[in-house]
């Protein structure tokens, strides 16, 4: 029978992001809202989409061998998993998300000891039960099963809910007195998984990939051909991962220069290029890039 990795990966908020970065790292999934299964182009993958808050449970178990979910979620549950990588990414984009307490904008309470002997709702009620008592602040932490923002004030006197830029707690006229925590999404494997030499090799290979997209999110690659007189002067405006590829062309006075850039400065460097003699500029995408 062949070898095959069971990997699990996040359903929900996390979902569409993620099968963005897995199809810039060369795989193509195809989940099904018929069945936790999803069809993927990778013979040696068995992919299963589960909530992030069941993730790291099942990994445990050796239900699956590996799966992305919060750091957050692997916390309050304390699952004793092996983290293999973080990987820096969220709902919006190429961010943490941060556990926050919660009140509304009019409320008295404007620290979290004003919460002493108070509600808080929440869905990570063990990572905030902790938090309080460290802070030596009894409150109550009761279970939130969904609508955490509409339950105050009526059913809690505050919540800690996760937030990415903090726009939805707005939305809703509440404001942030502390920040419990910052997460991040991790990848997780199970402790008899990386036992198996094929299983850690195939984990360790989707980490790099998946690392070389995230590090292409942001960046763009740019090429232009440059008389060698130019060479220098373009160079000097030129930033790179490390440094610049340079070819030359049939025409020996001109070469053609390779690079990669923050795709944020491309608008305000291609002018200053254009200027500094480069000619035929192509800015192109990437899907992934591996240092």
């Amino acid at each position: 029978m062949a070898n095959k990795l069971k990997l699990g990966l996040p359903k929900g908020s996390l979902q569409e992001s993620t099968l963005h970065i897995f199809k810039n790292a060369g795989f193509t999934i195809s989940p099904t809202n018929r069945s936790y299964y999803s069809k993927v182009d990778d013979p040696d993958l068995e992919i299963m989409f589960i909530r992030a808050q069941e993730i790291a449970r099942y990994v445990e178990k050796g239900v699956i061998d590996a799966g992305l979910t919060g750091r957050d979620w692997v916390m309050d549950y304390g699952m004793a998993v092996i983290e293999v990588a973080e990987l820096i990414y969220a709902k919006q984009g190429l961010s943490k998300v941060k556990w926050v307490v919660a009140v509304p904008e009019d409320s008295d309470i404007k620290t979290i000891a004003d919460l002493r002997n108070k509600t808080i709702a929440t869905e990570l009620v063990n990572v905030t039960k902790s938090f309080f008592d460290k802070k030596n602040i009894p409150v109550k932490v009761e279970f939130s099963w969904g609508a955490t923002e509409a339950k105050v004030p009526d059913l809690a006197d505050a919540i800690v809910e996760l937030t990415e830029t903090g726009s939805s707690l707005r939305a809703n006229n509440l404001k942030i007195i502390e920040t419990i925590m910052e997460s991040t999404t991790i990848v997780i494997a199970n402790k008899n998984a990386v036992k198996d030499s094929w299983k850690k090799e195939k984990i360790e290979n989707i980490v790099l990939l998946l690392k070389g997209a995230l590090a292409a999110e942001e960046k763009v690659g740019l090429k232009m051909n440059v008389s060698k007189s130019d060479l220098q002067n373009i160079l000097n405006i030129l930033p790179a991962l490390k440094f610049p590829t340079i070819t030359e062309l049939s025409d020996k006075s001109y070469v053609d220069v390779d690079t990669v850039i923050d795709e944020k400065i491309s608008r305000d460097i291609i002018p200053k290029l254009k200027r500094a003699g480069a000619s035929g500029i192509v800015e192109y995408p990437l899907n992934k890039v591996i240092p």
